[in-house]
């Protein structure tokens, strides 16, 4: 009780920005299922009766929610890139029809500790024409890569990880191969993080939650660049980003 007889008023805790950027990245984490997981009974639903009203619904509370975490990553410090290409490989990049299935299939190493999202970019990524190995862990994805490690032409990685995050399986897969190109995949990075991994080498960035679409075409574009680059002949040998 106070001098005038009240109760006083409970004390607020303070939130930290670390507890926010967890809960952000869980958030678009999960956002990135129910996206995936919605689009796929969409496609099995389409044409049934009552199916579009419920869909609608469907996708319009998930576009709340990602209007939601998009807030909560700004107010973290988060980055405000959604979808980003190393620089180097962009020059090379040329017009392409991206919808085409590729001609080769080439091999991609996902790696994701949601089994849900590794189910769902799977099978995304191999009716888009790729083949596809996938690792729950970064110990798994680094004892498949030291197997195999001229079988990948990329390596799509998740960044929040427990025991060894994105960051250092990314350092760690370097050391075996060390031009792989690896993308990486998060619901949330603080900005100057993720150009401190931009100069390190990573070859592009995707903020979940992302549409499948959107998923497979900057995989595309990614490859595409690296194939031009190649060609191209301006990255060096041993250089970071060559693929």
């Amino acid at each position: 009780m106070n001098s005038e007889g009240k109760s006083p008023r409970p004390s607020r805790k303070s939130i930290s920005k670390e507890s926010v950027s967890k809960a952000t990245s869980e958030l678009n984490n999960l956002l990135q299922i129910i996206s995936g997981s919605s689009a796929e009974i969409g496609n099995l639903w389409e044409g049934s009766e009552g199916s579009d009203q419920y869909l609608n619904m469907l996708r319009s509370s998930i576009d709340r929610a990602e209007a939601v975490a998009a807030q909560l990553a700004e107010l973290a410090g988060g980055t405000d890139q959604k979808v980003l290409m190393h620089p180097e490989l962009t020059s090379f990049l040329k017009p392409t029809k991206i919808r085409e299935k590729p001609r080769a299939k080439p091999t991609i190493l996902v790696v994701d500790d949601e089994q849900m999202a590794l189910v769902l970019i799977k099978r995304l990524l191999s009716e888009s024409g790729y083949q596809v190995v996938t690792a729950q862990s970064g110990f798994e994805a680094l004892d498949l890569f030291r197997r195999q490690p001229q079988a990948f032409q990329l390596v799509l990685l998740d960044l929040t990880m427990p025991f060894m995050d994105g960051e250092e399986t990314f350092h760690r897969l370097r050391e075996i191969r060390a031009d792989i190109p690896v993308v990486l995949c998060t619901g949330f990075i603080r900005s100057d993080h993720l150009d401190r991994l931009m100069k390190a080498g990573i070859a592009g960035f995707l903020r979940k939650p992302l549409a499948p679409e959107e998923i497979v075409d900057h995989v595309r574009a990614v490859l595409e660049s690296l194939k031009y680059a190649q060609l191209g002949g301006a990255l060096p040998a041993g250089s970071s980003i060559a693929g």
